[in-house]
Formats: C-alpha cells, sequence, structure tokens
C-alpha cells in the first residue's frame, strides 16, 4: 500500500473527525499531537508531518510502529500516546499531501538563529535563517484545503504571519485558482519539556490571535477542545503581530532575568555568602518571586535566540530600534558557562591529561533535549586544552550536536576514574542517587562541582566534610 493509500485509509477510517496535520515532531509538535489526539470531546485524529531526513523518519517510523520518540519524566505522555494507539487516531507521514487532508494544520517547525561568535563568544553578528520555515508554509500552500485554518504555533519573529505567511498563501492559492479562504492565526506555546510536559500545553494558559475576526474565532474554538479554557482561560490578542511579540516578549523577559543574576553570582561567591538563601529570602517579597538563581547557564530551544529574533524584527520588519538591551542578554547568557569552565581550570594543576566526569548533558532537567546545552562551552573549552571526559545523562545515548557518545547509566559512568566530578543538569536521578553520594563521600573525586544546585543542605554538609566541594553561586562552602 503505498504512503498515499495509508493516508486515504486513515481518513476514511476517522471520516467522522476533524482531521489535524501537525507539521514537526520535534519537542512541541510531538507533544502537541498527542494532546490533541487526546481531546476531550474526541473531535480530532492527527497527522504527524516531519520531513524525509534521517531523524524525520526515524521519529515517524517510530510513531506508526507504537514508539513514542521523545524521552521525558512525564508519564501521562505514554498514557497519551498509548490513548492514540488504541483510538488509531495518531499516525505519521512524510507525505506532504496530508495537507490536502486536513481541516486543521498547526505549525511547530524550527526557525533557528545562526549566530557569529568569537573564541570568547563574543557575538559579532547573527542571522535569522527563515529559509526552513518559508518552505514548510510554501508545502502547506501548495496541498491545503482552500477553508484550512493554519495556526502557527512556532516561535517567529513578531511580523511572521502578516510578511511572511500571509503572501506565501495569497500567490500559491492564486496559482491554484483558488479563492482564498484560508484562516491564519497565531498562538504561542509554552511547552515545559519535563514532568509537567503534557500540562504545559493541556492545562496551562494560552494567548492567540488571527489574521482576521474569522480566523481568531476558528483558533479559538479549536483551542478550547483541547485546552482546559475553563480553569486557564484564553486571552485573545488584537492581531498577529501583538501575538507574536507576546512570545518573544516574555522570553526576553526571562532571558534577561537569568543574565541579571550572572554578575550577582560572581559577586557572592567573592563576597563569600549563600547567593541561594539570599534569593530564597528576596523572594517572599510578592513582587520578586520570580527572580532567577545561579547556575551553569542558559539552553533550550527558546531563550538562547528568541530575543535576538524581536531585535531583528524590530529593525527589519518594522523599521524598529535595535533591542540592545534583549540582545546584550543573550550575550551575557551565551557566556555564563565559561564562568564554571574557568572554576574547573582553576582547580586542576593541569587541564590536559586529567579525567572529569560531567553529569548531565541536557539544558534542562529530566528531559533529553540538548539544544544549545549551555555545557557546550564548557566540553568544548576543556577538549581544547586536552580533557579526558566522561559524559553521563540518564534521557540520552548521543549528544548529536557534538557527535560524541553519552553513557546512559550512572552505575558504569561513575566506574570511571576521574579527578573531578561536575554536576551539570540536575536530573533528579542525580538528587536521589545514593551510590553517587556514597562514592563522592568514599573520595572517588578530588574535586566535586555543583554547578546545578543540584545537592540538598544535608549533602552538602556531608559531602563537603569528605572532599573538595565547591557550588556556583556559593560563596559560604568552606571544606573542612
Amino acid at each position: 500500500m503505498t504512503k498515499t493509500n495509508l493516508l486515504e485509509s486513515f481518513i476514511e477510517q476517522h471520516k467522522d473527525k476533524k482531521i489535524v496535520a501537525v507539521q514537526g515532531l520535534g519537542f512541541v509538535g510531538a507533544v502537541m499531537s498527542v494532546v490533541v489526539a487526546n481531546a476531550e470531546n474526541d473531535n480530532y485524529a492527527v497527522i504527524g508531518v516531519d520531513l524525509p531526513t534521517d531523524a524525520g523518519k526515524q521519529k515517524i517510523e517510530a510513531i506508526n510502529n507504537g514508539v513514542f520518540p521523545l524521552q521525558a519524566d512525564d508519564p501521562l505522555i505514554e498514557t497519551f500516546f498509548q490513548n492514540t494507539q488504541k483510538k488509531k487516531n495518531f499516525c505519521a507521514t512524510e507525505d506532504p499531501k496530508a495537507f490536502g487532508m486536513a481541516d486543521i494544520i498547526v505549525v511547530d517547525i524550527n526557525l533557528d538563529v545562526k549566530k557569529h561568535v568569537n573564541d570568547d563568544y563574543n557575538i559579532h553578528a547573527f542571522d535569522v535563517k527563515m529559509e526552513g520555515f518559508k518552505k514548510g508554509i510554501e508545502n502547506i500552500a501548495m496541498y491545503c484545503k482552500a477553508d484550512v485554518l493554519l495556526l502557527i504555533e512556532t516561535t517567529v519573529p513578531p511580523g511572521t504571519c502578516e510578511n511572511i505567511v500571509e503572501p506565501i498563501m495569497a500567490k500559491a492559492f492564486a496559482k491554484r485558482n483558488l479563492k482564498p479562504n484560508y484562516k491564519i492565526a497565531h498562538s504561542y506555546e509554552r511547552v515545559m519539556p519535563g514532568p509537567n510536559y503534557i500540562n504545559s500545553i493541556q492545562n496551562f494558559y494560552r494567548v492567540y490571535s488571527g489574521m482576521n475576526d474569522e480566523a481568531a474565532d476558528a483558533a479559538q474554538i479549536f483551542l478550547e477542545n483541547i485546552i482546559n479554557t475553563k480553569e486557564y482561560p484564553l486571552t485573545r490578542l488584537a492581531n498577529t503581530n501583538a501575538s507574536e511579540i507576546g512570545k518573544v516578549l516574555e522570553n526576553s523577559f526571562r532571558a534577561m532575568n537569568i543574565a541579571f543574576i550572572d554578575e550577582w553570582t560572581k559577586f557572592a561567591e567573592a563576597a563569600g555568602v549563600n547567593l541561594f538563601e539570599i534569593i530564597d529570602a528576596i523572594r517572599k517579597r510578592p513582587t520578586h518571586r520570580n527572580i532567577m538563581k545561579p547556575g551553569l547557564g542558559v539552553g533550550g530551544y527558546c531563550l538562547p535566540k528568541d530575543p535576538l529574533l524581536a531585535s531583528w524584527a524590530s529593525q527589519t520588519m518594522f523599521n524598529g530600534p535595535k533591542l540592545e538591551q534583549s540582545e546584550n542578554a543573550v550575550q551575557v547568557n551565551d557566556k555564563m558557562p565559561l564562568h564554571t569552565l574557568q572554576v574547573i581550570e582553576n582547580v586542576l594543576d593541569k587541564v590536559a591529561g586529567s579525567h572529569i566526569t560531567v553529569l548531565g548533558v541536557s539544558y534542562l532537567a529530566n528531559v533529553g533535549d540538548t539544544r544549545y546545552t549551555p555545557l557546550t562551552a564548557v566540553y568544548k573549552g576543556l577538549k581544547k586544552k586536552g580533557a579526558n571526559i566522561i559524559l553521563h545523562d540518564p534521557f540520552l545515548i548521543r549528544w548529536v550536536e557534538e557527535g560524541v557518545d553519552v553513557i546512559s547509566e550512572l552505575d558504569a559512568a561513575l566506574a570511571f576514574d576521574s579527578e573531578v566530578l561536575l554536576l551539570s543538569t540536575a536530573h533528579k536521578v542525580y538528587k536521589e542517587s545514593k551510590i553517587l553520594l556514597q562514592k563522592i563521600i568514599d573520595g572517588k573525586f578530588r574535586i566535586v562541582i555543583d554547578a546545578n544546585n543540584v545537592f540538598s543542605e544535608a549533602q552538602i554538609e556531608l559531602i563537603k566534610s569528605h572532599t573538595e566541594l565547591i557550588i556556583i553561586g556559593r560563596g559560604d562552602i568552606k571544606n573542612n
């Protein structure tokens, strides 16, 4: 049976439902797909569409063979996915003809920023890579139904729906001799990979808008069917420019909040104080509850690039100002891991030939996501100076961006002899592992560096009496 026949069979099986195509089966699209397929009123059947690349084909094959393609510490993901297997209302394909069978198309494809940096991670230029996004919209426009609801979830430069999506759709429809009855809407995702992965879509506030009232109304109906809007009401903005700005503004605020704490981390270490307890004290003030805490650095798909998207859009789409503070926040955050790198270099007599065990490659606790992980700067810096590095992460077997293998079993990683142990991600397994704690207090490592607030106060007191312990942001730690 051909791919097209398989899709036609799927459509026939679910002819009583609305068909939703989700373009992009990454960290947002794959989970969005199972949330839509688990809508309470059982209104939807979902076709996930990805590129015919090796990675895309692997995800498609996994889904169609009953295996969810991502790992995360949220049991609801597997529950939701298995529900789709029972109902047979979720399949995946690389065939763009799927767009022609969909009543609703949700766009969840990557849109990246290429930073041009020097050896010290100073950004001297950056490019917004719109080509892949444009190609994705062109594929949709070539096949989609005349009255399709096209919902953009991808984080885009403000002005994208108005200046890029709509013109592509209009041009394609003119070529197809179709009346432009499509509805373009925008509703940005607030996905939080980890233990609340599903809930960050289904039980969380949403902002949305449309190119016109009809598009916004259609988006509202769709979102009300998949999101718990009784407890988390939708917020409708005036137009797509507004909601596109909303996404990059909220992420830029968070990026700037994190960047702000970088210099205070170094100040606290120099002053010999515990910045974590200081911040906990400050957070008791309601207006300051979201002040950030020290860590290795910033990673993930959004924060390392979204302020740059905003600044680029301001200048190129609207002839507005350069967003200097937002751009500077990205710069500070990109350089933040260099502080931990310097700490490691300071405690080693010689980096070349040293052995270092790193626990945590993912940028975020309890999920296997290495996109823009802050460990990159540390890893590259140590490798450049000749260190031998053992990498462990319970959610990974490969660090794709660096092309290196990752040990997923903690026992195996701890079997290696290393002078330094670096905890770079606060995975739950590290916080709770008795074996790890025992290895540390048995003196397996000469130096332990906690770069992400992994250890509890009780663990800290125990560890520092057995080995040298350094915690980023804890200038008060004095080893006996």
